[in-house]
């Protein structure tokens, strides 16, 4: 990717708006959702965009999203502000379903993007990861489960915070692991606020 080396970040993001490598894999064609910025302090990695936001091209735009700012206790203006919060999933276009739900993001799209958009954003402070495929791609921590990475948040600090995936879908997950929103989401929240976000 030497080609996109020396590119400000506006222009790698309309090369990454324009990209069509998987295009032939995605059954809603190529939309990529994400946004960055030179001065984002903090970073979200989730999974990819549901239909729901490829369709508004507004990342977390669903009720993942309304979960997700709620554990922040970001208001959507706060949540969308571009100049602090960067917003690049592991797969930038809506993957398609499965059996269980939607497809595993593209394994191709955050090795060919992100350390190429983390290059630009020199001032994060802070990273979560939401998500296992997230995890599994930015943590050093091979054969531990999603559980027990967000159990052991506090030895990915400062710079990482791993959480579930917000989505609906793990009502369940919620629902067995009380010391998440008993204990994780009070000092997730207690950071952003630090951050003054």
């Amino acid at each position: 990717m030497k080609l996109f080396d020396r590119l400000p970040l506006q222009d790698l993001l309309a090369t990454i708006r324009d990209c069509e490598h998987c295009a032939d894999r995605l059954p809603l064609g190529p939309r990529p959702v994400l946004r960055a910025s030179t001065s984002a302090r903090l970073l979200i990695v989730g999974q990819a965009p549901g239909t729901r936001v490829h369709a508004s091209g507004v990342p977390w735009d669903d009720p993942s999203g309304d979960r997700l700012r709620d554990w922040l206790q970001l208001d959507r203006p706060a949540f969308y502000d571009g100049t602090r919060i960067a917003i690049v999933p592991m797969g930038f276009c809506y993957p398609g379903r499965g059996k269980s739900g939607d497809l595993p993001p593209d394994p191709e799209c955050a090795p060919r993007w992100h350390g190429l958009l983390l290059q630009r954003m020199p001032q994060l402070e802070l990273t979560l990861l939401v998500g296992s495929y997230a995890q599994q791609y930015y943590l050093d921590a091979p054969g531990t489960t999603l559980t027990r990475r967000v159990q052991d948040w506090r030895d990915y600090g400062p710079m990482q915070f791993p959480l579930p995936h917000p989505s609906p879908r793990n009502n369940l997950w919620l629902r067995r692991n009380p010391w998440f929103e008993g204990e994780v989401i009070p000092a997730l929240r207690d950071r952003v606020r630090q951050m003054g976000l």
